[in-house]
């Protein structure tokens, strides 16, 4: 499993504490831009821009263009070449049933990470439930 480093950002004027998600994203780019073909093949920014309206705001270009060819290296991703009549030709990317099993094992390996960190974090009232509980004399 990969490691995360969550790095706390200095806490807005509202006193709530933020977190960088962009070394959260590191970590699951790969299997965002695999769903994200899986659904409908797509172009470089197409993708990034369905990536952004699926909430992952900030995704950096760069970020989606080098998992692009990295998943494409590694046979995960297909390519193919879109005529345009507006501009530059289109390179499309969809996904091989090498990509669909990677999915696959990274949406098990996410539900069960996503499990654990739920188990670690809690919520307000599990965690509330526990201090109390904790702190009282027996």
């Amino acid at each position: 499993m990969q490691q995360l480093n969550i790095r706390m950002l200095p806490r807005p004027t509202d006193g709530r504490a933020t977190v960088d998600t962009t070394q959260l994203l590191k970590g699951v780019l790969d299997a965002a831009v695999l769903a994200v073909v899986r659904d409908e093949d797509g172009y470089g920014y197409d993708i990034v821009r369905r990536l952004r309206t699926a909430g992952l705001g900030e995704v950096g270009d760069a970020s989606v263009y080098g998992t692009l060819r990295r998943l494409y290296a590694a046979g995960a991703l297909s390519s193919y070449v879109v005529p345009s009549d507006d501009g530059p030709h289109r390179k499309y990317y969809a996904i091989t049933p090498s990509g669909v099993e990677s999915l696959g094992q990274q949406r098990a390996a996410w539900a069960e990470f996503a499990g654990a960190m739920t188990a670690v974090l809690g919520t307000d009232t599990t965690r509330q439930a526990t201090t109390t509980t904790k702190g009282e004399k027996k």
